[in-house]
């Protein structure tokens, strides 16, 4: 029992009340907005006005390559942070069943849309496979994961079997043949892109994150890095939906 006129001192770290860190909502702000100028291409290409194969030119897959590891680099990041303001369990899980039932719509909106090639294992079912891996081991190893980055980066090149390929398996990303599928993001080697992030978040926590505070803040990629899950919800939608009136106003053909 505390001393009359004593405060009581929060246990939580200083860390858990500072305020967001508009550096690292800006870099998730920048790959939002890089994924949408290629999510517009691609939409582009199915409904005819270019023409480009987003599934074999090296241009696109590049980009395909730099967005998802900017996701996850600013995703392993921000539960490093989350692990230094002593995040709770409860707002853990609910995030993590937020991202887990997004990317139960995503199978089902893809499966209507590609019905060969729906997305059943992507960017969301893939970090919320990172996140449940990161919550039971990783956050325990703190900077250590920097470590094992690597090996899950080269695991694919190194493991890789046949009798990982059958649908039920995928999610490994020990393949030998990608899968049909718009969009695949499996647990390895993005796993290690991923921890590198969330180690050197562990690293920085040591510096009270002061590099992170340095990153500045730039406005309109600040406020969408706050809302990366709805965002990446809505955006296709709307896009689709603006292509589909634009054409049928123009007279040209759509996929649909």
């Amino acid at each position: 029992m505390r001393e009359p006129g004593v405060p009581e001192l929060d246990p939580r770290p200083a860390l858990s009340r500072t305020p967001r860190l508009g550096g690292l909502d800006s870099l998730r702000g920048l790959a939002i907005v890089w994924m949408m100028s290629f999510h517009f291409s691609f939409d582009l290409n199915w409904f005819g006005y270019i023409h480009t194969d987003f599934y074999t030119n090296p241009l696109w897959l590049w980009q395909r390559v730099c967005i998802v590891s900017l996701f996850l680099l600013s995703s392993g990041l921000s539960q490093a942070v989350g692990d230094a303001r002593a995040r709770s369990e409860a707002a853990f899980w609910k995030r993590w069943g937020q991202i887990f039932g997004a990317g139960l719509l995503v199978v089902a909106g893809s499966w209507l849309a590609f019905p060969e090639s729906f997305i059943y294992f992507g960017i969301l079912q893939g970090v919320a496979a990172m996140l449940l891996v990161h919550q039971l081991l990783g956050r325990r190893l703190g900077a250590w994961v920097l470590v094992l980055a690597p090996l899950a980066i080269a695991a694919p090149h190194l493991f890789a079997s046949a009798r990982f390929n059958p649908p039920w398996w995928n999610w490994t990303g020990l393949i030998t043949r990608k899968p049909i599928t718009e969009d695949y993001v499996p647990l390895l080697p993005w796993l290690g892109v991923f921890w590198a992030g969330a180690g050197l978040g562990a690293l920085l926590r040591r510096v009270q994150l002061r590099p992170l505070r340095a990153l500045p803040r730039v406005g309109v990629l600040a406020w969408l890095g706050r809302w990366p899950l709805s965002i990446y919800l809505l955006h296709q939608p709307l896009l689709i939906g603006m292509l589909w009136l634009v054409s049928r106003a123009l007279g040209h053909p759509t996929p649909f």
